[in-house]
């Protein structure tokens, strides 16, 4: 027993046992970290209609994946937070004019402290910003004054960094330095450039408290006034606009846990729950264009990527550009804190309606949650 036992616990070992045990096996939801079936029943469309609005995924679907799925429920409301409001729910501020006529865009950002539940009984004690992982996906638009006040409620020295241009003296460190428990801090510069940014403590250890959940997503819109080249492009991704509200729009934070803390992911996801889209798959209007603000923050693997099935997209690296950087691709990879925007559409004659799955290429990500499907449907019901 001595010479295997190690194997066994590790990461592959441990979850590949809980895939071979047999269904009388006596174990709780918390020690069962391998996927079983989906119990018989598990479907249904249900949930509020409109872009991320929750359905459920036929059994055939789960099985037709080998049955590689977590088992049972997630409770968004203990948690605080649901990975499909995640999706659409952008932390747009408090709005003002300054003396000079430009636009101030405030916001509040808390740490905290907080057990939350990463896949079904499985709890995961994290550091967040305003009580949930990601963070707030801040969002403002290029040439604003912001001005983000941060309080740390928690009992570890944090920070803000913010990927964007700034003076030193704004920055999380050094220039900032770390704030500590019970302090406050007001970090203040303008948005630039436009894209698709974050923002995350830089404290030390920096591998633990990105890993803790301490991230979000920042994305700036370009201001079409600034680009009169590629104005209609521009409009098209300003919040707001008639033009933005035609496209069904998706923020997607590739992130994942280590639950023993032994520097290996037990669980991948994408919004923090493991398989909470192969669960509740993602509406998608057919003849409505997809665009999809992906990031990675994925800790302790070097790279993570973004997989779509019947069908390619354009991806624009950073989101700096108003122009692809890569065009018609069906795969993206992304080192950790890279990020990009893509964009498609289920328009094309050979799209029927039904769900169609996206996720890592990794397989191993795939099968320990990072995985889910879009459910393309003609119209909203």
């Amino acid at each position: 027993m001595a010479r295997w036992l190690p194997s066994l616990l590790s990461r592959r070992g441990f979850l590949g046992a809980g895939l071979a045990a047999t269904a009388g096996a006596a174990v709780t939801a918390r020690e069962t970290l391998g996927q079983q079936p989906m119990p018989a029943g598990h479907g249904g469309h249900g949930g509020s209609p409109g872009p991320g609005t929750p359905t459920r995924a036929a059994p055939n679907h789960a099985v037709s994946h080998g049955a590689m799925i977590t088992v049972g429920d997630v409770d968004n409301a203990r948690n605080g937070f649901d990975p499909t409001a995640m999706l659409t729910d952008w932390y747009t501020g408090a709005v003002l004019t300054l003396p000079d006529g430009r636009r101030l865009r405030s916001f509040e950002l808390t740490a905290e402290e907080k057990e939350i539940e990463i896949a079904p009984g499985v709890m995961f004690p994290a550091w967040t910003f305003n009580g949930r992982v990601p963070g707030p996906a801040l969002r403002a638009t290029e040439g604003d004054r912001l001005r983000i006040v941060f309080r740390n409620y928690g009992s570890h020295p944090h920070s803000m960094h913010f990927h964007g241009i700034h003076a030193a003296r704004m920055d999380g460190v050094p220039g900032a330095g770390v704030i500590q428990p019970g302090e406050e801090f007001v970090y203040e510069f303008d948005a630039k450039p436009f894209g698709c940014h974050l923002y995350h403590c830089h404290a030390t250890p920096l591998a633990r408290h990105m890993h803790k959940g301490m991230y979000g997503m920042f994305v700036v819109d370009p201001d079409p006034n600034r680009h009169p080249e590629f104005v209609d492009v521009a409009r098209s991704r300003l919040l707001g606009t008639p033009e933005n509200a035609e496209w069904q729009e998706l923020a997607m934070v590739m992130n994942a846990f280590d639950t023993n803390f032994d520097g290996e992911n037990e669980f991948y996801a994408c919004n923090t729950v493991a398989h909470c889209f192969a669960k509740q798959p993602i509406k998608i209007v057919r003849h409505r264009p997809v665009r999809i603000y992906l990031m990675n923050v994925t800790e302790f693997d070097p790279i993570n990527s973004f997989h779509l099935h019947g069908n390619f997209f354009n991806y624009f690296d950073t989101g700096t550009s108003l122009t692809p950087t890569l065009k018609t691709v069906d795969l993206i990879t992304q080192c950790q804190a890279q990020r990009g925007i893509l964009e498609f559409s289920y328009a094309d004659q050979n799209h029927e309606p039904g769900l169609y799955m996206f996720h890592a290429h990794q397989s191993e990500f795939t099968e320990l949650g990072w995985m889910g499907m879009f459910d393309v449907v003609e119209a909203l019901s």
